[in-house]
């Protein structure tokens, strides 16, 4: 006798995923859409968008697009839009889309520069939410997770205006809960160090040393920052709203470990980029 289909835990709701066109935005579209959610993509470069799209259409996922930057103040309100008239609402909000400049410590930033990055990393994440939450969650309810970053708890050489910013979206982020409950649930996936091009400059040449001074023994994939972000907005965390959860291959235990693998070769290379 076959056992009868089991319907995926977020069919028939909406997801919004920026940054999405590669890395972690990708692998998150997908996890959804493999879990039954219908995507809206966005990303600045559009042909990356588009085949992105494409990519997520191809194993059978509902998808959409729309390029823009999450810096420009009508973009968040226009995919908004787009995503409650092409699906019919927004119920899932991953703010993925960041930057990681610019480099160097702050005494040398230049303010252009130091605005940018929070327009990206803070201002485009609160828009969306403030979208969301007038065109669909404020009646319909939500989940929102914001991806910031492990070095959020700490510092690092020449990554002070990256660190500033997303330390600022995580405490976003534990306010937006407090003040949107119970209606939307709104937490926060701080991840390690990932396989992306963004942070490439960090493990090219340099995995095996890195890897060594990790608990988990590998740095972390896209896809496993897509598993918890699909846990998060699932009904299976339908009570934890406020949090943090932390995936980094156990870096900020690290301390713990002896012998030769110990050493942390991360801040090393952000010395190097920096110079």
């Amino acid at each position: 006798m076959t056992p009868p289909a089991t319907t995926p835990p977020l069919h028939g709701r909406t997801a919004l995923v920026t940054g999405a066109s590669r890395g972690i935005g990708l692998a998150v579209a997908h996890a959804l859409t493999q879990a039954g959610a219908a995507v809206l993509l966005t990303a600045r470069d559009p042909d990356g968008l588009r085949a992105a799209v494409a990519e997520v259409r191809a194993l059978g996922g509902r998808a959409t697009g729309l390029a823009g930057s999450v810096g420009d103040p009508a973009h968040p309100e226009a995919c908004v839009t787009r995503a409650v008239e092409e699906f019919g609402g927004v119920d899932i909000l991953v703010n993925n889309a960041g930057t990681n400049t610019p480099f160097g410590p702050l005494v040398d930033i230049d303010p252009d520069a130091w605005r940018d990055a929070f327009a990206v990393n803070v201002d485009g994440p609160l828009r969306l939410v403030q979208c969301a939450w007038r065109a669909w969650m404020r009646e319909h309810g939500g989940t929102v997770v914001n991806i910031c970053t492990e070095g959020a708890h700490g510092v690092g050489p020449n990554i002070g205006a990256y660190g500033t910013s997303k330390a600022a979206l995580l405490h976003l982020t534990r306010q937006l809960a407090g003040e949107l409950a119970p209606t939307v649930r709104v937490n926060a996936v701080s991840p390690g160090l990932i396989r992306t091009e963004m942070a490439r400059f960090v493990w090219e040449d340099a995995e095996p040393q890195i890897t060594a001074g990790l608990p988990m023994g590998r740095i972390g994939e896209p896809e496993d920052v897509a598993r918890a972000v699909r846990w998060l907005v699932s009904d299976d965390a339908c009570w934890v709203t406020g949090t943090d959860l932390v995936v980094d291959g156990g870096t900020r235990v690290r301390g713990a470990r002896t012998g030769a693998g110990a050493a942390y070769t991360v801040h090393e290379r952000l010395r190097a980029h920096g110079g």
